[in-house]
């Protein structure tokens, strides 16, 4: 009876500790995919490159007892290595990549399959730890010339001894490459997504205290004058009707008011996607000058702002630009928007954001137009005709709205 009691929870005890060890550390990379909604498992998929490791004897020696027993011995220690690169923290994470490279280089003469195991350390490296490039470039130049001694002394032809560490080179490079872009991404879109409740938590609060101001005072004036009727009611009927009048009037003003500030609340996506703008351009080092738009329909102004949204995003992340303008023209019923910056330019095929962008343009039945010469930055030209109820007004111009040089 006792047996088998001790055998559960030995068994119980073993189970907890595997989900502790295979737990992710809060900053580790399998926490970084939960965090922005992709599978834990999707690193999982790089172990493919292992086959490597049993199909190696094929090129060399042929499979014998001793690959078979080393192959047994080491490739489940170098799958330990890879998990603990992707569920420990970042600051421990390079240990388990520093383990994979000794693992690939001990067991280089006898074991040519370790050459896999090599090549994972070089590339989990820098995926491991936010260290610096230049950093890093010189852990990679190091490690690739330790295994071309370690390939010398154990008689590797020359051949070898130029293309592992040219192969490991080339896959660490481009895989820390792409990593990088990803993670740029992902705190770029990070960082406006904070901007954008920064926006929208400040015009809540803008609301509240319009709200406040405008009903606060008004209903409190209303209920005075039908709290006085009702005592006139009875004394004075002429006053009590008079006073039930003021209370009418007072009302109908408040409504108008009212409604002109959700009016003003409805319109304001284009001030708010503007001050969003410059606040995420700042943070990516570029400075915005920008005047007010003009007034023109809810619909429009809505339309208007995600492609300026759009425009935006593209300069931050793809123009390399220290200033950019944003302008509003408008010449009767029709509406100039222009975005420009002087970034790198260059730009003639059109990506899923500037597909986007034309597809929304096109819905207002305006037109989109982009010059962009390598070198001279981007300029992209929104035009769109306002409806005829709409007033013609032209938005000032600020001394901060116009290029270096120019004039009002």
């Amino acid at each position: 009876m006792i047996a088998p009691v001790r055998s559960a929870l030995e068994s119980s005890v073993s189970s907890s500790r595997l989900a502790s060890l295979l737990r992710p550390a809060p900053d580790s990379a399998v926490a970084e995919n939960l965090r922005r909604g992709r599978s834990p498992w999707v690193d999982a998929i790089h172990l493919l490159w292992t086959l490597w490791v049993f199909l190696t004897p094929l090129f060399g020696s042929g499979y014998t007892w001793r690959w078979a027993a080393l192959t047994l011995l080491t490739y489940p220690v170098f799958l330990v290595l890879y998990a603990g690169v992707l569920l420990a923290p970042r600051c421990h994470a390079p240990r388990y990549a520093l383990s994979m490279v000794v693992l690939g280089l001990v067991p280089l003469a006898w074991y040519p399959s370790a050459v896999s195991y090599f090549i994972f350390g070089c590339v989990t490296l820098r995926v491991s730890r936010r260290s610096g490039y230049g950093r890093y470039l010189l852990q990679l130049v190091g490690l690739n010339a330790l295994f071309v001694v370690v390939g010398l002394l154990a008689h590797y032809p020359w051949q070898a001894l130029i293309w592992i560490p040219s192969m490991a080179m080339i896959i660490s490079l481009v895989v820390n490459f792409e990593t990088a872009s990803h993670e740029q991404d992902a705190a770029l879109q990070l960082s406006q997504d904070e901007v954008r409740r920064l926006a929208a938590t400040a015009e809540r609060e803008r609301i509240g205290r319009d709200l406040h101001d405008l009903l606060g005072h008004t209903l409190s004036l209303i209920t005075l004058k039908l709290e006085l009727s009702r005592k006139l009611a009875d004394r004075d009927p002429d006053g009590s009707r008079r006073e039930v009048e003021e209370a009418e009037t007072i009302a109908r003003q408040a409504l108008a008011e009212v409604r002109s500030a959700v009016t003003g609340i409805r319109a304001s996506d284009l001030a708010a996607e503007l001050a969003s703008a410059r606040l995420l351009l700042e943070y990516q080092h570029v400075h915005l000058h920008y005047a007010p738009p003009p007034p023109m329909p809810v619909d429009t102004e809505r339309a208007l702002s995600l492609v300026l949204r759009e425009a935006v995003t593209n300069i931050a992340r793809h123009a390399q630009a220290r200033q950019a303008w944003i302008s509003f023209e408008q010449d009767g019923r029709s509406l100039l928007m222009q975005i420009r910056d002087d970034g790198r330019g260059g730009v003639h095929v059109d990506g899923n954001g500037l597909t986007g962008m034309r597809e929304r343009v096109a819905a207002l039945r305006g037109t989109l137009a982009m010059q962009s010469a390598k070198g001279e930055g981007t300029c992209v030209m929104v035009r769109v005709t306002l409806p005829a109820a709409t007033t013609p007004v032209v938005a000032p111009v600020t001394p901060d709205a116009l290029p270096d040089g120019a004039t009002p």
